[in-house]
């Protein structure tokens, strides 16, 4: 067995309840924002009804449970414990950062794709009676009428909005600590204002999890083009300007104290494991 493969294991073996915590989280996200989607803008339901035809008042209120969720996930004992990533766009850009190694990431990638499917798939057999509807389109991210080069510029420019204030939040002791909060807060607005244009993704797979379980790869290039290089691009912009800083952890309900073990360990692990067959 290759070095590099034996590290991998060795990885697994001692982190795995961080990528189980990943996976998770993401699939909790496309569940919450599936069954949001079907109470929010299905012509039968309620909720619909009471809202009627203004657009824009659903965009608002379906981005409410979606950004309480989150904020829920970030600062849950889990998600505090794997960092509450739910996004290998913003995994990347913290491996840029220096706060995980290249075995951390790529698990972490692994799994956050993993959980998104399953939450894809999941929500294809559970809501089939509403989901095919022509409001909620399997809540598959498209592009909006205005096209794909509309789509790709608004992505871009929301993902790199994005993690400037989640860079901007992690790196004031005082911001830190209402980080999750001010991300949960930000993708709300996005829901609300943005969804035209894009559908409204920011992260890759959320939209393969949908995609793939609906057959609709409408676009979906996008999905990984825009969040992936702009939330890279910003994070190589702020180490410029911060002079190489880097982050003890990528946790984005913040960390109060450094961590001892994990993948924000500040002493990373040396791979291969000494002890991974123990």
């Amino acid at each position: 067995m290759s070095t590099s493969t034996s590290g991998l294991l060795a990885t697994l073996r001692r982190h795995w309840t961080y990528y189980v915590a990943e996976a998770a989280g993401a699939a909790t996200f496309i569940i919450v924002a599936s069954c949001a989607a079907v109470v929010v803008q299905h012509p039968t339901s309620p909720v619909r009804q009471w809202l009627g035809d203004n657009e824009l008042l659903r965009h608002v209120v379906l981005g409410l449970p979606i950004g309480l969720a989150v904020a829920l996930m970030t600062y849950s004992a889990w998600g505090q414990r794997s960092g509450a990533h739910l996004n290998p766009a913003v995994t990347l850009a913290f491996w840029q950062l220096g706060s995980l190694s290249a075995t951390d990431t790529f698990w972490y990638v692994v799994f956050q794709f993993g959980g998104a499917l399953t939450g894809g798939f999941l929500m294809e057999q559970v809501l089939a009676p509403w989901y095919t509807h022509p409001d909620i389109k399997q809540n598959v991210t498209v592009p909006g009428d205005w096209g794909v080069g509309v789509a790709l510029l608004a992505e871009a420019t929301i993902s790199a909005f994005f993690m400037f204030v989640l860079l901007w939040a992690l790196h004031s002791e005082q911001r830190r600590k209402y980080a999750g909060w001010l991300l949960a807060g930000l993708l709300a607005l996005y829901i609300a204002f943005e969804t035209p244009l894009s559908g409204m993704s920011l992260n890759p797979a959320r939209s393969l999890g949908t995609a793939v379980a609906a057959g609709n790869f409408t676009g979906l290039w996008v999905y990984f083009v825009a969040p992936i290089a702009s939330m890279w691009l910003v994070a190589v912009l702020f180490q410029r300007y911060y002079h190489g800083a880097t982050f003890e952890c990528a946790v984005l309900a913040g960390c109060a104290t450094p961590a001892e073990a994990g993948p924000y360990a500040r002493q990373q692990p040396q791979f291969p494991d000494p002890q991974g067959d123990e």
